[in-house]
């Protein structure tokens, strides 16, 4: 066997193990020949010429996820944060572009990001940029897709995941926001304290209501009990004038009795003679016209008084 065989078997092993190269699942290898662009090989187990093919590079073929904020004005002159997430990916089809085109991706992206917020937000009032964020998001994909689709990048999605406004606007919103609460939670209470006093009151009517309807049935059984006493005295010969003092003087012994079997009683007994009444009621009237005479009197001597008086003044004017 020659000596210069297994040198060269040796290195052709050596070019055959420094030929070889692998490339992971989900990236591309751009392969290059004496600095050109030679191919694209996918996932798997690939072979290039040692010293001739170089792999220039390797493409994510994931997607990716793009983090940019961005500080800008509204309509009403209040200083916003921004924070945009974009995913994007490379397209197979466009691996090429991708590679050769564009220097830097993401500086790209985050231009165009700053270009369509800050076109789209300074027409809006902060209010509205919380209303229509998604709107936001959907011009940001718009713009990126058409500008990025050329460079073999697709635009899966645009996100606006924070909108930070300045700190003093954001305690005075928080302000409006609790007094807008506190306005409600009053408004609420009083209601409830309306609805609480109307019940009440219809309660207390109905209560009125159903008593003053208790008293009168009461009455109107007590009159019935009365007529049908009168008719069984008048039976047995007693006539009604008899009858129905027999009754009031009967109705006040048991009155007494039943006043006299409550040991705890505190009422205070006025007269009860069958004239107490009258008499009551007429010295109620003799006392009232004495004190109307006497006032009347005062009132007299009064005039008189003033009478004198004048009589001395004018006497003593005349002298």
């Amino acid at each position: 066997m020659p000596a210069f065989l297994p040198i060269l078997i040796f290195l052709g092993l050596i070019l055959i193990f420094t030929g070889l190269f692998t490339v992971k699942q989900q990236t591309a290898a751009v392969v290059q020949r004496l600095g050109k662009f030679h191919s694209i090989r996918q996932s798997g187990l690939h072979f290039k010429i040692p010293f001739i093919d170089t792999v220039a590079g390797r493409i994510n073929l994931k997607i990716q996820q793009l983090d940019v904020p961005v500080e800008t004005k509204t309509l009403d002159d209040v200083f916003v944060r921004l924070k945009v997430s974009v995913q994007f990916k490379v397209l197979r089809e466009g691996m090429y572009d991708a590679f050769y085109e564009l220097e830097n991706p993401t500086e790209q992206i985050t231009s165009y990001i700053f270009d369509v917020v800050r076109a789209e937000v300074p027409k809006l009032k902060l209010d509205d940029v919380f209303v229509r964020k998604d709107d936001i998001a959907r011009a940001i994909t718009q713009e990126l897709q058409e500008a990025m689709n050329r460079y073999g990048y697709k635009i899966v999605k645009s996100l606006v995941t924070d909108i930070d406004p300045d700190p003093a606007v954001k305690h005075a919103m928080n302000r409006i926001n609790a007094a807008e609460r506190e306005k409600t939670a009053a408004e609420f209470e009083a209601e409830a304290e309306r609805i609480r006093i109307v019940a009440k009151a219809k309660a207390e009517a109905e209560s009125k209501r159903l008593q003053g309807q208790g008293i009168a049935d009461q009455r109107r059984e007590i009159a019935r009990g009365l007529e049908e006493s009168v008719e069984v005295l008048n039976k047995v010969g007693i006539n009604s004038q008899e009858a129905s003092a027999l009754i009031v003087v009967t109705q006040h012994y048991d009155t007494m009795q039943s006043m006299g079997e409550n040991s705890n009683s505190n009422l205070i007994l006025l007269p009860n003679s069958p004239t107490a009444g009258s008499e009551m009621l007429s010295e109620m009237v003799t006392s009232f016209t004495a004190s109307q005479m006497m006032g009347e009197n005062m009132k007299l001597k009064n005039e008189e008084i003033k009478k004198e008086k004048q009589k001395l003044k004018e006497g003593k004017d005349y002298v």
